[in-house]
């Protein structure tokens, strides 16, 4: 036995941190929280200053702990730098009988020995106004969920088991998407009519589409046009007739990279790109900042803290992100001054964004030693990291004015002169938005151009998009709903709750999602309220730096509720959500009608006389194609785990035993034009674009070819 003792939270973290520690160190794991609020009661009590009863949640690593700690001469507790990590140390020092105010606490932003060994060196006090701002949140939240949930779950009556609840976070969180649901069903679209021309200065080759821009006395917003009447008088100015240039304006431009990764943006960017939810960016990340097991080197964790909203960089970072981009890429793409980002408030400065640990351990280099996924991310935040240190990217922007009888015509177009940190983290709209169309050929004033064809198009304006879990992170976010920590947990348990369902990448809100967040908006408006809850955030976030009294805040806050609670429990008249009735009697009892049901694994057709029957089917969900196999229909199936979806033959065609099986949908009616397959819609880092099904088809091996060459 050594004589120190480092606690810390995950064994995997607890097996990194052993490896730059000696053989006088043993280093164990809390495993999150082994002590908590208890489950069944309510565990606070209100009359004295809202005192928290724990209880051990985990008597077996509490005995561990103890045992271990009785042959240690200095114990140092090592949990995460965060609220909840400076919460667990507090407990851990409560249950070894360890003053709080003594050196025993280390914190560390990255996982590496010199890192490490720094902070071993300098251990300092538990902070309490930390711990005093867990348990405020803690408290708080338990207050309402325990008070709130069991209200909703009399007064509600589903029928499915439905767990009915409310919390101070994910009840704003669901009135977030369903005032955007609203706001969809409540759009009125407006017509408006789009032209355009496809022109040539000389050659065929040369040809570039350029769209309607107005006249000297009317200049429609975005070039749309919204009478009919005067849509067909530009067309009879312009249709069959030539343009001539009237201006050509050439600028040059510079982009910018992005900052390096918050929370937030990490999440984001991982669902546009890699197609993650929240929660499974989330698992991943933290499993590369405890430590994946690397061949040749051991348990290593390869990126900073996770859990943050700051932006800023350690000057060794900088140092090691520059040296890498001059010897990999050359001194030009190396930025020519110190790039730095600022937050948006100094509470926002206790960590680093997140980077990479290690910057001699490539993704490349790692790739055999991780998963798919999780190379996946890491790649991701590697390429992020080295982008906000590179050079920016240099453009050169063309404006071209064109008329014809009076209308005038605009195409813009820029073309990268020198790529700097799009070398590495191209966005993916701006790839789209930069393609080989918008390189405008040279003209100059009083060319010209020929008119190919001219298009008129009737579109109508659109609602605005359902957010997705990615845009939802944003919008928590920019409004201060939540805080990094909780982005991921939150959009999960509203959609465990059946509040919110996704559809693709969409999230939509449920009619239990909309009953249930419309009562707690009529009885508990502060709850559902989101500047009430962006509000709550700040006086907390006062708490963590010290100048507010967390009891002073729940004051302020629980004895109204209470009341209306107590009012609520006569005011509110129950509700009971009838099951969906599909119009078929059920084919094993004859009695009852088939309902739509809800369980743990999605919506399922059942008999309404259960538990009498237990007769149930799936719902089957037709995809928008036909079986390029024999013709009949499609089927949208998922996998049990993970939910991805693939389409099956529903065998209703003139092959009952078709065993078509794609994880991408067919285009019907097209054939590839080498191989004569059919033809899929490819999904790939939030792109959508149309493949061959076979994989040993040349235009599928000339792709894999290019990628690999780019690469």
């Amino acid at each position: 036995m050594g004589k120190n003792l480092v606690i810390v939270e995950s064994p995997a973290k607890a097996k990194t941190i052993e490896r730059f520690l000696g053989k006088d160190f043993k280093v164990t794991a809390t495993v999150g929280h082994f002590r908590d609020l208890p489950d069944n009661t309510m565990g606070v009590n209100t009359a004295n200053n809202y005192k928290p009863l724990y209880i051990d949640k985990n008597v077996k690593i509490k005995k561990e702990l103890i045992a271990l700690a009785k042959d240690a001469d200095k114990i140092y507790i090592a949990t995460d730098p965060d609220r909840e990590g400076e919460a667990i140390a507090w407990h851990v020092a409560i249950t070894l009988k360890i003053d709080p105010a003594t050196n025993c606490r280390v914190t560390f932003n990255e996982i590496t020995k010199k890192v490490v060994m720094e902070a071993i060196e300098h251990p300092r006090a538990i902070d309490m106004d930390l711990v005093d701002a867990q348990q405020a949140r803690r408290v708080l939240d338990r207050l309402v969920g325990y008070e709130l949930s069991p209200l909703l779950h009399k007064k509600i009556i589903t029928g499915n088991r439905n767990r009915i609840s409310a919390g101070r976070v994910q009840s704003a969180v669901t009135k977030i998407v369903m005032d955007r649901d609203d706001e969809i069903n409540a759009f009125i679209p407006e017509d408006y009519w789009l032209i355009s021309a496809l022109v040539t200065p000389d050659k065929k080759k040369d040809s570039f589409k350029i769209k309607y821009y107005g006249n000297d006395e009317d200049k429609p917003k975005n070039g749309r046009i919204l009478s009919e009447e005067r849509a067909k008088k530009v067309m009879e100015a312009v249709e069959g007739n030539d343009l001539t240039v009237t201006s050509v304006k050439k600028s040059s431009g510079t982009r910018k990279p992005s900052a390096p990764f918050t929370t937030s943006t990490m999440q984001q960017e991982a669902s546009r790109r890699l197609g993650f939810t929240t929660s499974k960016t989330t698992r991943i990340a933290q499993e590369l900042y405890q430590g994946v097991e690397i061949a040749g080197i051991g348990q290593t964790a390869l990126v900073t803290y996770i859990r943050t909203d700051s932006v800023r960089i350690s000057e060794e970072a900088v140092a090691a992100s520059r040296s890498l981009i001059n010897e990999n890429y050359g001194k030009e793409f190396v930025c020519p001054y110190k790039r730095q980002y600022k937050n948006k408030n100094s509470s926002q400065d206790a960590h680093e964004a997140i980077r990479p640990a290690h910057f001699d351990l490539s993704p490349e280099s790692v790739r055999s030693s991780l998963s798919n996924d999780q190379y996946k991310l890491y790649k991701l935040i590697w390429e992020r990291f080295l982008a906000s240190q590179m050079a920016d990217a240099k453009l050169d922007v063309v404006t071209l004015d064109a008329e014809a009888n009076g209308e005038i015509f605009r195409a813009s177009g820029e073309t990268v002169v020198f790529p700097g940190f799009l070398k590495v983290y191209g966005d993916i709209k701006e790839d789209k938005e930069n393609s080989d169309k918008n390189v405008l050929p040279e003209v100059s004033e009083g060319q010209v151009l020929k008119n190919l064809d001219t298009t008129f198009e009737k579109k109508q304006t659109l609602p605005p998009p359902h957010y997705t879990e990615a845009t939802l992170v944003r919008v928590m976010e920019e409004t201060g709903v939540g805080r990094p920590s909780t982005y991921s947990s939150t959009i999960s348990t509203i959609q465990d709750r059946k509040y919110v369902e996704k559809e693709g990448k969409e999230l939509k809100i449920t009619d239990l999602g909309r009953l249930v967040t419309t009562m707690v908006e009529k009885n508990f408006n502060e709850i559902a309220d989101i500047s009430f809850t962006a509000n709550m955030e700040e006086k907390l976030d006062l708490v963590e730096s010290g100048k507010n009294d967390w009891v002073s805040v729940l004051d302020g806050f629980y004895p109204n509720f209470h009341k209306k609670v107590v009012s609520a429990e006569k005011s509110i008249e129950e509700v009971q959500i009838e099951k969906q009735k599909i119009g078929e009697i059920c084919p094993e009892c004859g009695k009852g009608e088939l309902v739509i049901s809800e369980g743990r694994n999605g919506k399922f057709i059942a008999c309404s006389c259960y538990p009498d029957c237990t007769y149930t089917r799936n719902i089957e969900i037709k995809a928008k194609a036909s079986c390029p196999v024999c013709g009949s229909g499609l089927l949208v199936k998922k996998t049990k785990k993970g939910h991805k979806t693939f389409y099956v033959c529903d065998r209703k065609g003139s092959n009952p035993d078709c065993e078509f099986i794609s994880w991408d949908l067919p285009i019907d009616g097209k054939k590839c034009p080498e191989c004569g397959s059919y033809m899929v819609m490819k999904r790939f880092r939030g792109k959508v674009y149309p493949r061959c099904s076979n994989a040993e088809c040349s235009t599928n091996k000339r792709k894999k070819a290019e990628k690999k060459s780019e690469s």
